[in-house]
Parts: C-alpha cells; structure tokens; sequence
C-alpha cells in the first residue's frame, strides 16, 4: 500500500476518460505517420526511385569493395585517432583548468572556451587550407589531417570540461582525506579524483565519441574520403544517390548503435562493481564486526 502511494506522488492517475482520450490520440498519431509514408512512397514510387535495379545495386561486391568499405575504413581511421588524440587534449587541459597555478588556469580555460566556440566544420576548413599551403603535411594527407585535428581541438576541448565538472562534483571529503594523509593538492589531482571522475563520466565520454565519429562526415566538404563523400560519389554515377545515402546512414546508425551499447554496458559493469566493493565482508571478520 505504501509503495503504491509512493508511486503516485507525484502524478495523478488517470481516469478512464483520460486513459480513452491518450489510446485516440495515440491512434490518430499513427494514421497520421502513416499516411505521411504513404505519400512520400507514392512520390518516390511515381519518380522511379523504388525500382529495383537502384536497391539490388547496393548489394554488389563492387560496391562494397570499391566505395562502401574504403569509406567506411576511412571514417572509423580519423575517428580512432581523434578520439584518442582528443582524449590526451582533454586529460592535458582538464587537470590545467584544476591547477592550483592561476595562469595554467587562465591558459587552459582560455584554450579550452575558445574551440568549444569554433564550429568543427569551420576548422576543418581553416587546418585543410593551413596545412596544404604551409607544406607541413602532403597534399594527399591534408584532409585526413584536417579531419582528425578539427575533431581534436573540439572533442578535446569537451572532454575537459566533463574531467572539470567531474572533479567539482566529487564531494570536498574526497581531498580533505588526501591532505589530511599528507598528500598535496596535484597528487590528490592525479591519484584520487581524477581517477574517480574518470569513472564516473566514462559512459559520457563514449557518448562523446560517438559525437566524433558522426561528425566525421563532414570531411566530405574538403574532399576526405569518408563514408559518406564515398555514398555520395557511388550514388552520382549509378543515378541512385538517395539509395545509398540510405545505406551509408544505416551504416552510421548501426555503428552509433554498438557504440551506444559499449557506453551502456560500461555503466552497467562500473555501477556493478561499485556495488560490489559498498558489500560488507564476510566470514569471521564481518561476524566480530556484526558483534561489535
């Protein structure tokens, strides 16, 4: 009875009137979502886009082998070095917004606002241009690079702001034990709340890097390979470009998906274990402590 109550403190339930009401609303929204399908079928359908001879296209070996899969390389290639590029950003730059140093502080806030200000695409654009003219890389690499450094500096930048608001949202008794141990504060820093705040925003950070790996369709701007520049170039000169867009997206969904499941499943196993060390002990010495 009591859990009962508990469960409708908050809202009231509701009567049969509004339970009818919610069960039509419910039943139009469908009919409606799918006589807006049925619509955009029959457009497609009276401008040849559903026949078969653009779908069966997708399932070829030439199409995987040529385009899909050295795009799809090419996106999972700059995603995995930007993320852990961005990862060693925002460790470098989070533990310099916590320095006890003021002008470490200013620097690394300075740094760190002002590429969570730049739009990613903007330097993408800015790095491709910079390292094309400079020389400081082969014109063939300089997208790849400009890629992977415009996801740096962004992605970076995030990530030490989460290792920030991490480390702020510890509570205060974690350091005063540090210090009172005889440790100072940037060892209390390194060995017990970074590690701590770590943990705790790890699902964050993988969702962040699905953030990376989606926005690495943007390198088709400046002429990166990646998945979708690669969907785009298939799709142009077999006349199914809408077909395989389809196809590149699904291929982004599926990824973000096993991603997603990873972050789940990393939330899943730190809460478990943190469970698990919160367990009494037990046998003799939990017994003497229970008698105690």
């Amino acid at each position: 009875m009591a859990s009962s109550n508990s469960h409708n403190v908050l809202f009231d339930v509701q009567g049969p009137r509004s339970r009818r009401l919610f069960m039509i609303l419910n039943v139009v929204g469908v009919l409606l979502v799918l006589a807006l399908a049925w619509v955009v079928l029959g457009k497609l359908a009276d401008q040849g886009q559903l026949e078969a001879s653009k779908w069966t296209a997708l399932f070829t070996a030439r199409t995987w082998e040529n385009f899909l899969l050295p795009g799809l390389w090419q996106t999972i290639r700059a995603a995995l070095l930007a993320v852990l590029l961005s990862i060693v950003f925002g460790l470098v730059f989070g533990l310099g917004r916590l320095s006890q140093l003021a002008p470490v502080r200013a620097v690394s806030t300075l740094v760190v606002e002002f590429f969570r200000a730049v739009p990613v695409l903007v330097m993408m654009i800015f790095f491709y241009l910079g390292l094309g003219r400079t020389g400081l890389v082969e014109p063939a690499n300089a997208p790849f690079w400009a890629v992977v450094l415009g996801l740096m500096f962004y992605n970076g930048s995030v990530i030490a702001e989460l290792i920030r608001s991490g480390v702020h949202q510890l509570p205060k008794g974690q350091r005063e034990a540090a210090l009172v141990i005889g440790l100072t504060p940037s060892r209390s820093l390194r060995m017990i709340e970074l590690p701590q705040a770590l943990t705790a925003m790890l699902p964050s950070m993988v969702s962040q890097f699905v953030v990376i790996l989606k926005d690495t369709a943007l390198g088709y701007i400046i002429t990166y390979p990646e998945l979708l520049a690669s969907a785009r170039r298939l799709g142009a000169g077999d006349g199914n470009i809408l077909q395989t867009l389809l196809l590149a997206a699904l291929v982004f969904v599926l990824i973000n998906y096993l991603l997603t499941a990873v972050a789940a499943w990393l939330a899943r196993f730190l809460s478990f274990r943190t469970a698990g060390r919160a367990q009494p002990a037990e046998g003799p010495l939990a017994a003497e402590e229970t008698k105690v």
